[in-house]
This record gives structure tokens, C-alpha cells and sequence, in this order.
């Protein structure tokens, strides 16, 4: 890390130290993108040994004493800095890290690594053949490492708080239990009032559309957004996903479906979002705990921003559709940019999250939440889970699974991680996205002229400024306050999607919506 004073003998080592320790953890990520894209399947028990003996590597010369010495010795030099500062900012966030690693042994995380890539595996051969029971043992121990793991902090409020607090820190289950609430009471009646009135036509999406061309398409999307392909790469993969090895080496992944062009076309963008802010990071971060997002939820603020606020908007189609129409002529050469816009926007009652439109996205986030929270606290079994699952998608949603694939084996998340804190940072994101969306507006009225004319560069110079070049110096609260000026809010999620859906579906309500 660069820095215009000299820095402390002390900050010098323990920045080392830390490289060293990034180093070894993306030579592990590296495995893991292998792992999902090109690795032949008989490669997957060298690959948790691999694995695990990398990430005990990593957690071992995080917590073997030299680096919290070193941040005690740096206590009084770190308090004379600005609280902003890289140093002080670094010396922060490696005391948070180095003190949150001590409390776990490094034999858990090799042992818990090495079973994450065999239940990784056993999904994905349950996934395609429909069958929980495949997984459901590899599930069954997943469930008692993350609890082991929560336990190694206890005096918690509830068992999810210290897996909720890996991912979007400072957040407990009672503080999600209260957003989900308050977003759930008044989405609820947005959703009726939808489905009330007549169903848009979406055919125009399943026309089929070969896969070569989609994923040529989707590329040429993620470029003029501002995707260097110079610093990154997209591949094809089970569940899409965005992994970073370095601030100039950051990949995104997708899935294609031939008879749903909406599938591969918006996970491309949503990881697209992601890889913006790992590359729009400050360059001296690079090789420091300070690269990367600071919470799940501002990183999927930033894939659910691109993807929903520019992605399906209208200014955003008013400058791609044309050019969709040129590659997909017989698909959509019939096709009215209208239908088409309407087509992506449909809300409807879906079984898969991956594909649920804006109005209902969260109600499919806070099914899984709820169902994690059981799952710790003993009040669900693993084995009765489908049944749970299928369960709350007919009361929540009005839909029923009919096989697994569509229920409980969608995401990937619990079989190649842990059972807590998952899922809370999608909706988390989609709020932030919201909120950072309306600041971006207030700051530069112009971004959605600009967006029509396909110059993405004011918005993205901005979030760039604002959010990306920050990486990970303050908490994502403090964050949040900085970018918007206010602290985390429904308000502008729940504007944006009534402002924006009663537009498509005429006005429903006569103004309760």
C-alpha cells in the first residue's frame, strides 16, 4: 500500500504479513473458480485436501500471535492518524479480522473446508437429478459446523448473529428479523395488486435463443458498462458467481438457457456489478485486507443496481434493444421495444429466486432467511426441509415446487457454505441499491440521459469514487452514511418500485399502490 509519509517499521510488517496471508487465500479462490468451471468431476477429493490445506495455511499465520503483537505495538500509532487514513483504516480492519480468526481453530476450517468442496460435489450431482436425499447427510454436517462455528462466539443473542456478522457486519438476526418486517408489511399489498391485474406477455423471451450468440451478447453488455476484459473473464458454471484473485484479475460466471434470454443475459449483468466494485477498488490496496466489499450487502448493492435500476430500465433498452433485435431478428424482429421492456419487468409468481422479478425478489430472500434461522435453532430438521421449503412457497408465494431442483436445491449457497447469514445481504443490497441509486440521481440528474445515449461512465465514475475506491476502510453503516447522507432505509426501495411498477401495469389501486 502507497503512502505519502513514511510508514511505521511496526505497519510495514504487519502490511507483509497480511500479503502474504491474501496471497494464500487467492491461490484457494483460484481453486475454487476451477472447481466450478473446468475441473473434471473426479478431481474433487484432491481438490478439498488442496483446499482445506490452504485455507488451515492462511488461518494459522492469521492467528499465531505475530500479528495481534504487532497491532498491539501499533495501538498509540494508529490513534494518531486520521480516523480515514489507508493506515489507521488497515490497522482497524486487521484487528477486527485477526481478533474474529483467533476464536476459531484452524483445524475447524480445514476440516470444514475439505467437507465444503464433497457437499459442493454431492449438489451438484443432486441438483440435476432432482434428489435432496443425494446431499441431505452433506447438509446434515454442514448444519453442525456452522453452528460449532457460531459457537466459538458465544455470549450471542441468537446463534445466526455471529454467522450474519461474517457477512454484513454489525447486523444481528433481531436487526434483519425488523428490516425484513418492515419491507414484507409493505410489499405484500404491492404484490396483490399486481397479480390482481391481467398478466404481462413475456413469450418474446422463449423463443430460443442459441447459446453462442447469448453469451457473445451478454459480453458486449458487460464491456460498455464498463467490464475490463483485459482484468477479467466470464465462464460458464452451475450457479453464476463473481471471484476476484487480485484488483486486475476479477471473473464473473454464468448459465445460459436457450429458451429464457433473460436467465444468462441479467446474471451476466448482475455479476458484472459485482467485478466493478473489486475493480474499481484503490489501486493501493492491492494485496491488504482493505480490497474487496465491505459487506454482502453493499456488494449486492452494486450487482442489483446494475442489473435492476440501469439494467431494466428503460433508458438502458432505449439504447441495447436495437442492437438485441440485430443479433435475434427472427426472435425479435416482431417485437416492440415495449413488449420487450414489459416482457423483463413481469411480476409474477415464480418458484426460483435467480429469476423473480423486483416486486417479489425479497419475499423469496426472507423465505430462506427464516428457514436458516430454524435450521440453527433446532427447530427443523434437515431431512424435513423440502417439506418446510415447498411449505412456505405456497403460503408466500402461491406456488409449489415440483421436484427438488425448483425448491430446495435452487442455490448453491448452503452446500458450498455455511447454514447462516447467507441470504440476508441480497436484500440488504437490494435497499442499499435503492437508496445509492436515488443519491447517484440527486448528484447527477443527467445519469439517465446519459445511460439512453450508452455513456455509462458518469454513473459508473461516480458509484466508482463514492463506493468502489473505498474497499473495505470504513463499516458498511458508515458507508452507507457517507454515500447517502442517511443510514439504511426501506423508503427508497419501496418509491422506486412503486414509481417504476405502476407505471407498467396502469396505475393499479387508483393510487394505493
Amino acid at each position: 500500500m502507497q503512502t505519502l509519509e513514511k510508514p511505521h517499521p511496526q505497519f510495514q510488517e504487519l502490511q507483509s504479513r497480511l500479503s502474504e496471508i491474501h496471497d494464500i487465500s487467492s491461490a484457494a479462490s483460484l481453486l475454487d473458480w476451477d472447481q466450478a468451471t473446468y475441473m473434471p468431476p473426479a478431481g474433487a477429493s484432491a481438490r478439498g485436501r488442496q483446499l482445506a490445506t490452504l485455507r488451515q495455511i492462511a488461518h494459522e499465520k492469521l492467528t499465531d500471535g505475530t500479528i495481534a503483537q504487532l497491532l498491539d505495538e501499533l495501538q498509540s500509532y494508529a490513534a494518531d492518524l486520521p480516523y480515514d487514513s489507508d493506515q489507521a483504516s488497515l490497522i482497524r480492519l486487521a484487528r477486527r479480522l485477526s481478533e474474529q480468526a483467533a476464536k476459531v481453530p484452524a483445524t475447524f476450517m480445514a476440516k470444514f473446508s475439505q467437507h465444503r468442496t464433497e457437499c459442493y460435489h454431492a449438489w451438484a450431482k443432486a441438483r440435476p437429478e432432482r434428489n435432496f436425499a443425494l446431499v441431505q447427510p452433506y447438509l446434515e454436517k454442514t448444519l453442525e459446523f456452522s453452528r460449532e462455528w457460531a459457537n466459538f462466539f458465544p455470549g450471542y443473542e441468537h446463534i445466526a448473529d455471529p454467522l450474519i456478522n461474517l457477512s454484513d457486519y454489525g447486523m444481528k438476526a433481531t436487526d434483519i428479523r425488523s428490516i425484513f418486517a418492515e419491507l414484507r408489511e409493505q410489499l405484500v399489498p404491492i404484490v396483490e395488486a399486481i397479480l390482481d391485474v391481467e398478466p404481462v406477455d413475456d413469450s418474446c423471451l422463449h423463443r430460443g435463443y442459441p447459446e453462442s450468440e447469448q453469451l457473445a451478447f451478454s459480453l458486449k453488455v458487460a464491456e460498455k458498462i464498463g467490464y475490463d476484459l483485459q482484468r477479467g473473464r466470464q465462464d460458464k458454471t452451475l450457479h453464476p458467481f463473481m471471484t476476484n484473485f487480485s484488483i486486475d484479475d476479477v471473473r464473473i460466471t454464468t448459465r445460459v438457457y436457450e429458451q429464457d434470454l433473460g436467465q444468462g443475459l441479467f446474471s451476466t449483468i448482475h455479476e458484472t456489478g459485482h467485478a466493478l466494485y473489486e475493480l474499481g477498488n484503490d489501486p493501493r490496496f492491492e494485496g491488504t485486507p482493505l480490497a474487496g466489499g465491505v459487506s454482502s450487502g453493499m456488494h449486492e448493492s452494486q450487482s442489483r443496481l446494475w442489473e435492476n435500476l440501469v439494467g431494466r430500465s428503460r433508458p438502458f433498452w432505449n439504447y441495447f434493444y436495437p442492437q438485441l433485435q440485430a443479433v435475434f431478428p427472427t426472435q425479435l424482429g416482431d417485437v416492440s421495444l415495449e413488449t420487450f421492456y414489459r416482457a423483463i419487468n413481469k411480476v409474477a409468481r415464480s418458484l426460483i429466486r435467480t429469476d423473480a422479478d423486483e416486486v417479489t425478489y425479497n419475499l423469496h430472500v426472507m423465505i430462506r432467511f427464516e428457514l436458516e434461522l430454524q435450521l440453527l435453532e433446532g427447530k427443523l430438521a434437515v431431512g424435513d426441509l423440502p417439506a418446510a421449503w415447498n411449505d412456505r412457497y405456497r403460503t408466500d408465494l402461491g406456488v409449489v415446487p415440483t421436484n427438488d431442483s425448483e425448491g430446495v436445491l435452487q442455490d448453491v449457497h448452503w452446500y458450498i457454505g455455511r447454514i447462516g447469514g447467507v441470504f440476508q445481504g441480497y436484500t440488504l443490497g437490494n435497499l442499499i441499491s435503492a437508496q445509492v441509486f436515488e443519491a447517484a440521481l440527486e448528484a447527477h440528474p443527467e445519469i439517465p440521459t446519459q445511460i439512453e445515449q450508452g455513456n455509462f461512465n458518469p454513473l459508473h465514475d461516480w458509484l466508482k469514487t463514492t463506493i468502489y475506491r473505498q474497499g473495505r476502510k470504513y463499516t458498511p453503516a458508515e458507508l452507507i452514511e457517507r454515500v447517502t447522507g442517511k443510514p439504511l432505509s426501506t423508503a427508497p426501495l419501496i418509491h422506486y418500485i412503486r414509481q417504476k411498477f405502476e407505471q407498467i401495469y396502469g396505475g393499479i389501486g387508483h393510487g394505493k399502490f
